[in-house]
């Protein structure tokens, strides 16, 4: 005759008390408390499946009280019944979830940012996971990715234009289009790209032109606002170098003195903190863009030398050495000048040299090309040569900076036509 269970209490489980070894007080039907040696209460069960004595866990109390094993272990039961092994099916829900949560959007969206980072400049690359986290992360992160469909896509969109920021939306939209796509084709169980069935859905983006002044009557008073300029010396020597080597805002805020040879009056740019798309990550390495340095250009860094030459950059940033100035500085220094963001910004002195130099000095387009860093191929099929054109861009770029200062001193303003 089997020896009967008394059932556990309450009492009896809250007050039990570790000893010098394990120890199982039982509760009946397979229940038992195993009470460890350093002070731990796991529920377990026996119980016999296909002829073997096999056991499952049910957590610890108190966060399983009795009653809640008690219920458990009535469900076990019953799946032993009914010809389930309760244990089999319990790895088989946990793998489920831990295949839920690596398919996870969050989960590929990293590894697709992982994979693809080193081909982005820094700057895009922080603007980008920024997004990632701010407007994905947050409300489809979670999300097993195969079961993202078009109108959680929607929602996430539609939340992002409502805050008056429709190119961000088209942008995240152009993000989850690109890690569907990575997701399909790693294996990661995405069927399609839902964002297809979005076409439409949100209104176009309208063209952003960055603001710039493109006659040398408008530029005049400008450059001579500049020079004028009472806020910080660092920030003034960025404002006087933005018209004159007209690079990308980027670009020169992050300049370093390590790139700069101010007696040979080079700066040499390395191509990964460049924005130059059709370059291959074999392309990019151990290359630069060089950017010869009027007269005037190594003057203004001879005097700010002293000041930050110390720093890793030239325009450190005011609260630390070890980051470059803000990207908002040159943009907050054209405000208190008095210029809107419809009039001029850091990236629109690029506008104006490219207009001025082609229209008014008359240098041919593909030099400006070259200076510019846009991808114009040489005669061998390269998207990129440091040195093209290097005679005539040191004559370009020093011509550049005298009549920069031709304009300053009111000198009158003539086109002339000066083919190189």
């Amino acid at each position: 005759m089997p020896k009967r269970i008394v059932p556990l209490s309450d009492i009896q489980v809250s007050k039990a008390k570790p000893k010098d070894k394990d120890y199982n007080l039982f509760d009946g039907g397979g229940l038992y408390l195993l009470v460890t040696s350093t002070g731990g209460k796991l529920w377990r069960m026996k119980y016999r499946f296909e002829g073997k004595e096999r056991r499952i866990a049910f957590g610890s109390y108190p966060e399983i009280s009795l009653a809640d094993a008690r219920r458990r272990k009535e469900e076990a039961r019953k799946l032993v019944a009914n010809g389930t092994d309760p244990g089999n099916l319990k790895k088989a829900q946990k793998q489920a979830g831990e295949d839920r949560t690596a398919n996870s959007f969050e989960v590929i969206a990293r590894e697709w940012f992982g994979a693809f980072q080193n081909q982005w400049t820094p700057g895009h690359a922080t603007k980008l996971f920024s997004r990632l986290e701010r407007e994905l992360f947050p409300y489809i992160g979670a999300m097993p990715i195969e079961e993202i469909k078009a109108p959680d896509v929607l929602k996430v969109l539609k939340r992002i234009e409502s805050r008056g920021i429709l190119e961000t939306a088209h942008r995240v939209k152009t993000i989850i289009s690109q890690v569907l796509r990575y997701a399909i084709a790693h294996g990661h169980r995405a069927d399609r790209d839902c964002t297809a069935d979005l076409r439409g859905a949100l209104p176009p983006a309208r063209a952003k032109h960055f603001g710039a002044l493109t006659d040398p009557k408008e530029v005049a008073p400008l450059l001579r606002a500049i020079d004028s300029f009472q806020g910080s010396f660092v920030v003034k020597c960025a404002l006087q170098l933005s018209p004159m080597l007209f690079c990308r805002p980027g670009e020169l805020r992050g300049m370093e003195w390590a790139e700069l040879n101010l007696d040979s009056a080079e700066w040499n740019i390395p191509v990964e903190r460049m924005k130059l798309k059709n370059q291959t990550k074999q392309d990019r390495k151990g290359q630069f863009h060089l950017v010869p340095l009027s007269s005037q250009a190594v003057q203004i860094l001879r005097e700010l030398h002293p000041l930050t030459g110390h720093s890793k950059y030239v325009f450190p940033c005011h609260r630390t050495p070890l980051r470059p100035m803000s990207e908002n500085a040159i943009t907050a220094a054209l405000r208190r000048l008095g210029y809107t963001g419809s009039e001029m910004t850091g990236h629109g002195f690029r506008a104006t040299a490219r207009t001025i130099l082609d229209e008014v000095l008359g240098f041919r387009p593909d030099i400006i090309e070259h200076q510019l860093a846009h991808a114009v191929r040489d005669a061998n099929g390269r998207a990129y040569n440091r040195t093209s054109f290097l005679k005539d861009r040191r004559q370009m770029m020093q011509q550049w900076a005298d009549y920069l200062d031709g304009l300053k001193a009111g000198a009158k303003v003539i086109s002339i036509r000066q083919v190189v």
